[in-house]
């Protein structure tokens, strides 16, 4: 092992902490006062806590996958991670930022929220797909919201098109957004 000055230390590495529900505990508690997150994504989380110090400890991180769901169960059950409220916060808070629905929905799914609950959340939403494609030009700057004269918003019309349907709008929201008209009903 080296040494800061760079020469070589007689000292071994520590040796890792054994993996124990305690600790897993504490790791996934630890790591929801910092993030929110749904019991799947936790779950991965803790997987991958576990195959680094089982690596460490050169044992086999499969040992200890009933440890990890009994962890992400206490933890449930203590409300501490609540995949119907993460859906909700996480869903709302991407719809404000412009997301669309499709795109919304894939981010829940890719951080393990079951469809069944994408689906109702999807249900729940109040925001139309006009007034988050107008939360996405106004963030990123785009059509009538980009700086300079018409010359350039005219310009660079279907290279911002392009981004709101890249987005996952349909192309009427996206024209529709960029032109700043208000929504065909």
């Amino acid at each position: 092992m080296r040494r800061n000055d760079g020469r070589e230390s007689d000292k071994a590495p520590p040796k890792p902490r054994p993996i124990t529900a305690d600790w897993l505990f504490r790791a996934g508690a630890y790591y929801l006062e910092r993030y929110a997150s749904s019991t799947e994504n936790l779950r991965r989380v803790l997987e991958r806590k576990v195959v680094k110090r089982a690596r460490a400890l050169e044992a086999d991180p499969g040992d200890f996958r009933p440890m990890i769901d009994d962890a992400v169960a206490k933890l449930a059950e203590l409300k501490l991670v609540d995949d119907q409220a993460f859906a909700a916060g996480r869903f709302a808070s991407l719809r404000r930022r412009g997301a669309s629905t499709r795109m919304a929905g894939m981010k829940l799914a890719a951080k393990g929220v079951p469809r069944e609950l994408v689906e109702e959340v999807i249900e729940g939403d109040t925001t139309s797909e006009a007034q988050a494609a107008e939360a996405l030009a106004r963030r990123r700057r785009i059509g009538v919201y980009r700086s300079g004269g018409e010359a350039e918003r005219a310009e660079k019309r279907e290279r911002d098109i392009a981004v709101l349907v890249r987005a996952g709008f349909s192309f009427s929201v996206a024209r529709d957004a960029v032109d700043g008209r208000a929504p065909e009903e």
